[in-house]
């Protein structure tokens, strides 16, 4: 299947992809790719270092004729979102991605794609690789661990990179320019809780939520896509007034940055309300269902017995969580005053995991105003703190604060218009880019970042459009020409 891909044109780039797509990259665990980009670089005799945290450097003198220009750092991250379907079986530490051509559009199998930022990565490799493609000197910059926490930029050290212009390839739809980007937070929330025996005269369940689309929690959250953490609770909260339900275990969600597709719950009930208990959450199902239709219509809700469990939740603690979890806000929280339909400040219920004592759940907030970031970060802290829960924040990371008179956004808005006769879209974004941490690394450089388009990012429906990434590549090579001179 990823024979297909590599004929696919621009060839360069997408054999570069294929390449990328064959070695196991997931956050945190980018040994691999790390020595990958290094042996690469290394392979074209061009200067290749790895900083003490992992990021890839990669220098490419400027061809003739472009050495009067400045130099550019083309800069992507080198790991990707690892989700997949429950029904497929693949193994993300030791498989490639397995790639097919679906009409224009390039997916993977039940698994995310890696375009997100995969593609970016191979845009560079292909132009580091070229000999025929003019440009001023490059510095390839390779980031670690982008999805889960920026490290990667985070680590960065100040006087590494000599470009004046940074090209971020990580934006999502190729008509659109990024000046901007929102920054994030991890917000987690734990506590313990005493297991208690089950009484007699008890049946028990599995709830499955499974089917939502998810998706980008930032790019994402507007879309008023389900929740499956907030959906369970919905159904617990109801079983728990109506019927005395009471939980042995709750899994739900599997990433921060990506919107919960699936969650799984054991509970029990009186055996003597269990009919009612069952007609009452096959009500509440196709309530919920209904009103998702329109956004998420695979969306699948299954309550089964199963084998009685041996112990539920304290009855304190568990009425505090599902009150706490109704409460705590997903979703969007405040719309931009300043630039119109932009996403300000965002919160992600992205995991909730209860069993054998224990009680996570962890958010991620995103803002792009500090301010509004800190009050939604309180509000969460407070709902939780209520119940008794430890609440600490990690992994902040700034905003990134538009430039409207950037010079090279100005090549990039004229070049863009000259090609395709129209104008760009010239936006900030609710995503986390890594353009925020680097610039303050390095306050001089001049940051723009865009991209081909990619839909479903952060989920296994995740896909490129072939005819994008065509025009994406026209689009950085013509921007490669017209790089200002020092």
């Amino acid at each position: 299947m990823n024979s297909e891909i590599r004929n696919l044109e621009p060839k360069a780039l997408w054999n570069k992809f294929a390449d990328l797509n064959a070695v196991p990259r997931p956050s945190k665990k980018e040994e691999r790719i790390i020595k990958f980009m290094k042996d690469f670089g290394e392979s074209l005799g061009l200067h290749t270092e790895i900083d003490k945290v992992g990021n890839v450097l990669i220098r490419k003198p400027a061809t003739e004729g472009m050495e009067d220009r400045k130099t550019v750092v083309m800069q992507s991250h080198l790991d990707m979102v690892h989700q997949k379907n429950t029904d497929t079986n693949f193994d993300f530490d030791t498989q490639g991605i397995e790639m097919y051509v679906d009409g224009d559009w390039v997916r993977a199998n039940g698994t995310t794609l890696g375009a997100d930022n995969g593609l970016g990565v191979a845009t560079i490799m292909a132009i580091l690789e070229a000999k025929d493609i003019q440009h001023p000197a490059i510095e390839a910059l390779f980031t670690i661990d982008e999805e889960t926490g920026m490290t990667g930029a985070i680590g960065l050290e100040g006087g590494w990179l000599q470009g004046d212009i940074l090209l971020n390839l990580d934006t999502e739809e190729d008509d659109e320019i990024g000046v901007g980007c929102a920054g994030g937070v991890d917000v987690t929330a734990k506590r313990t809780y005493k297991e208690e025996a089950i009484p007699e005269g008890k049946t028990a369940y599995t709830i499955s939520i499974t089917g939502l689309n998810g998706g980008h929690s930032g790019m994402d959250i507007h879309k008023g896509l389900g929740n499956a953490n907030k959906i369970m609770n919905r159904l617990l909260f109801d079983g728990f007034e109506n019927y005395g339900l009471r939980i042995n275990q709750i899994k739900g969600g599997s990433l921060r940055n990506a919107i919960p597709r699936e969650s799984f719950a054991t509970v029990v009930v009186d055996t003597i309300q269990s009919k009612a208990f069952e007609f009452e959450v096959n009500e509440l199902s196709n309530t919920i269902k209904n009103e998702l239709s329109a956004v998420d219509p695979n969306l699948q809700i299954e309550v089964a017995n199963t084998k009685l469990p041996t112990t539920i939740m304290d009855l304190g603690v568990q009425e505090g969580v599902i009150k706490a979890l109704y409460a705590a806000h997903n979703g969007v929280y405040t719309m931009s005053a300043s630039i119109p339909d932009l996403v300000e400040t965002s919160n992600n219920i992205a995991k909730v995991t209860i069993e054998q004592g224990d009680v996570t759940i962890e958010c991620l907030t995103r803002s792009s105003v500090e301010s509004s970031k800190l009050d939604m970060v309180n509000k969460l802290r407070a709902t939780f703190e209520l119940i008794g829960c430890e609440v600490t924040t990690s992994g902040d990371y700034p905003g990134w604060a538009p430039n409207m008179n950037s010079p090279i956004l100005k090549v990039l808005d004229e070049l863009y218009q000259k090609l395709n006769g129209e104008k760009a879209h010239v936006a900030a974004c609710h995503a986390g880019l890594e353009c925020g941490i680097l610039g303050q690394h390095y306050p001089d450089m001049d940051m723009i970042s865009f991209g081909p388009t990619i839909l479903g990012a952060h989920s296994p429906d995740e896909r490129a459009s072939i005819s994008s990434v065509h025009k994406y590549w026209k689009f950085v090579l013509e921007i490669l020409k017209e790089i200002p001179k020092k």
